[in-house]
C-alpha cells in the first residue's frame, strides 16, 4: 500500500499499525513524491490525505483513478460537499481526521474485497447474466453494457447496479446498497451512496443511453418500471 500523508507522526502510525496487519507499506510525505511512487511502483490501494506540500492531493487521487487503484482519502476536511466532491472525483471511501485505526484497516478490507471481486478474484459463475430494458450485466464478466454501449464502472458502482438489477421491482433503500456495495456492514454514509449512484447516472448520459435508475425520495432507488 502506498500512504501519502506529510505528517510524519500520522504516516508512521498508519504504516506501523498496516504492517502489524500484513500489509506491505511505502510512506510518502509530499503530493509530488505520491505521484512519483505511483509511477514507479506496484500497489494494491492509495491511502492519501489531501492537503500536501507539492502536487495537490487530488492529482494524487487522479492518477491513482487513472490507473484503477482503489483510493481512501484520510482528511480533515469535514463538510458533506468536501465529502461529495471527493467520491466525485473517484474516491472509493475517505476517513475524516482523527480517524480510529480499527476502521481503517476494516474501510480497506471492504474496499479491497470490492475490487477482488470486480478483477475477478472472486468466483462468480453461478450469477446469471442480468437483463433488464437495454440493459445487460454480466457479472462473471464484469460488464455493464446499455443499449449496446459499454459503460465502464468502479467495483462500487457495479454492485450497486447488479443489486438494483437483481431486484428492478424493489426499492432498495441507501443501507441496502450500501451493504451490497461493501460486502459488509462497514457502511458507506447515505450521501455517499446517492454520490455513487449519481456518477452511474452521469456515465449514463456520456454514453447517451438511457437512465433506468428511479429515485425514490425518503427511501432510497429502484429501477423504471419498464411494462
Amino acid at each position: 500500500m502506498l500512504v501519502v500523508e506529510d505528517d510524519a507522526a500520522i504516516n508512521k502510525v498508519v504504516c506501523s499499525y498496516l504492517e502489524k496487519r500484513g500489509a506491505a507499506c511505502t510512506a510518502a510525505f509530499s503530493g509530488t513524491e505520491g505521484l512519483l511512487r505511483l509511477e514507479g511502483g506496484d500497489f494494491d490501494l492509495l491511502i492519501t490525505d489531501l492537503m500536501l506540500p507539492g502536487a495537490a492531493g487530488e492529482d494524487v487521487v487522479a492518477a491513482a483513478v487513472a490507473a484503477r487503484l482503489p483510493v481512501i482519502v484520510l482528511s480533515a476536511r469535514a463538510t458533506v460537499a468536501d465529502r461529495v466532491d471527493l467520491l466525485q472525483l473517484g474516491a472509493d471511501d475517505y476517513l475524516v481526521k482523527p480517524f480510529d485505526l480499527e476502521e481503517l484497516d476494516a474501510r480497506i478490507e471492504a474496499v479491497l474485497r470490492r475490487y477482488d471481486a470486480h478483477a475477478g478474484g472472486e468466483e462468480r459463475a453461478e450469477h446469471a447474466v442480468l437483463r433488464y430494458g437495454s440493459w445487460v450485466l454480466d457479472p462473471a464478466a464484469r460488464t455493464f453494457v446499455a443499449a449496446g454501449a459499454s459503460v465502464y464502472l468502479t467495483p462500487t458502482e457495479f454492485a450497486m447496479v447488479e443489486a438494483l438489477m437483481a431486484e428492478p421491482a424493489r426499492v432498495h433503500t441507501k443501507r441496502n446498497l450500501s451493504t451490497a456495495a461493501a460486502g459488509s456492514e462497514v457502511a458507506l454514509e447515505d450521501k455517499a451512496v446517492a454520490t455513487h449512484i449519481g456518477n452511474i447516472r452521469a456515465k449514463l448520459r456520456t454514453a447517451q443511453v438511457q437512465d433506468l435508475i428511479e429515485t425514490v425520495w425518503g427511501v432510497g432507488f429502484k429501477l423504471q418500471d419498464l411494462s
